[in-house]
């Protein structure tokens, strides 16, 4: 699962954001910091998980555990939305590589691309409606099978690897912009966040894991994994061609990499596997999105509505709200100036929130000792990488800038309906003092957001 999460889009469309940004020295700092910050982040994960075994589905329960019960929807409701985002991102990216064959897919966004994502859609709906089990078993079938253009890619990148070329592009291409290393670096940020999606993968599955110390194992083993190959795609393209001519590949940049190395087969090896990797990555995704609002609902934080599973073990009610809200973002990718970008940089900044929250309860959890019986030397550490965590979310969100926050905060807020909702029909009070004053600062950023969506100050 936590493979099969994060080895999906992000991974095909490196080059060219990277390219677009920074060479190879601002690339290694941005994975330096990215890689750090997520292993972090993956600890915090595997500590809770061991520290903290009575809490399942992880990424909303550790933020209600420690923050409240409004702050713990905030989070459920802002992972699930992520998730909705990202799979969106998943549809235009598979309608702008079939545009590279077929131009009346364009970029993803044109009026056959979005009937085809819908048709897609709703074909793994049905199909993930016959089972949990089923589903993870082509997950796993897929999640080999995308590894294998990438090792590809990846030994071919190796063989006709260029040092002088990749030094020529080292402190960025002499035919890029000039552009201050520091804002390098900042510009791909977002892109390293998406890549990382998927790391809490095995925590969101927590409850059907036998042994509980292998959620903490699996967390690792896949993020050590996944990073070496996001890590050598990267700096590997630096050394085949041009930055320029890296930045102006279209998406998934990775086929355009390989083109120029072997020729156009290249181009639709790559291809074949961006649309089973993608595909592969939406059904873990979707699966994903619909335990997270069974698990919220589970534990009355969502309305009972969504608790509800077939006979499949398939939580249906959360399945049929997923697809339809990934159908109307899709639908809205049609009026979007750069729908591509666009989906990637809004699914990373929505999904910061639940990081910044899971890493916030590490710090509490280790200032506590709850857990810790036996093992109290662990402490320290332990809290000491919560608080990198901390930091490196909060850096990430000053990163992406205001932009981002103000259009979170958009989509964010009407979601408070299902929390009120959920409140009034167990008979609970709506707000206690502390969780009021976080609804009106969210409300306030929302209609900020608004507003700019409606003068044209913020452009989507």
């Amino acid at each position: 699962m936590v493979v099969g999460s994060m080895v999906g889009a992000g991974i095909f469309n490196l080059p060219a954001r990277f390219g677009s940004a920074t060479g190879p020295l601002g690339a290694i700092i941005a994975w330096t910091i990215a890689g750090t910050g997520m292993y972090m982040l993956a600890r915090v994960f595997q500590a809770l998980a061991e520290r903290r075994p009575d809490i399942d589905s992880g990424v909303f329960a550790y933020a209600k555990a420690g923050f409240g019960d409004y702050m713990g929807f905030l989070s459920a409701f802002g992972y699930w939305l992520g998730s909705c985002l990202g799979n969106v991102f998943y549809w235009v990216l598979i309608g702008s590589t079939l545009g590279a064959f077929f131009p009346s897919f364009g970029d993803g966004n044109t009026f056959i691309a979005i009937a085809v994502s819908l048709i897609g859609i709703w074909t793994f709906h049905a199909m993930i409606l016959r089972g949990v089990e089923q589903a993870a078993f082509i997950n796993f079938v897929v999640t080999i099978a995308k590894i294998v253009p990438i090792i590809v890619t990846i030994i071919a990148l190796i063989v006709v690897f260029n040092f002088s070329q990749f030094a020529d592009n080292f402190y960025g291409g002499a035919d890029m912009p000039p552009k201050p290393l520091i804002s390098q670096v900042r510009d791909t940020m977002l892109i390293t966040v998406f890549v990382f999606l998927g790391i809490e993968g095995a925590s969101v599955y927590s409850r059907f894991a036998k042994n509980r110390s292998d959620v903490g194992r699996a967390t690792i083993l896949g993020f050590v994994g996944v990073t070496g190959l996001m890590v050598a795609i990267t700096l590997l393209a630096y050394g085949s061609l041009p930055q320029s001519a890296i930045a102006g590949l279209r998406q998934p940049s990775l086929a355009g990499v390989f083109e120029s190395i072997v020729g156009h087969w290249g181009a639709v090896f790559i291809s074949i596997g961006v649309l089973v990797s993608v595909l592969g990555a939406y059904l873990a995704w979707s699966m994903i999105c619909a335990e997270v609002m069974y698990s919220a609902a589970q534990s009355e934080d969502m309305p009972k509505l969504f608790a509800a599973q077939n006979g499949n073990r398939v939580p249906a009610n959360a399945l049929w709200l997923t697809n339809s809200v990934v159908s109307l973002f899709v639908i809205s990718t049609y009026w979007s100036q750069d729908a591509f970008n666009f989906m990637l940089d809004m699914t990373s900044v929505t999904t910061l929130l639940p990081y910044l929250l899971v890493a916030g309860y590490g710090v509490l959890v280790a200032r506590s000792g709850e857990g810790y019986e036996g093992v109290e030397n662990q402490r320290g550490r332990d809290q000491i990488i919560s608080w990198l965590a901390v930091v490196y979310t909060i850096f990430m969100f000053v990163a992406a800038g205001p932009k981002y926050i103000l259009l979170v905060a958009v989509l964010l807020v009407p979601g408070t309906v299902l929390y009120v909702w959920a409140r009034k029909e167990r008979g609970m009070p709506v707000f206690v003092p502390r969780d009021l004053v976080i609804f009106l600062i969210a409300a306030v950023a929302g209609l900020i957001g608004f507003y700019g969506l409606v003068s044209g100050t913020i452009t989507p």
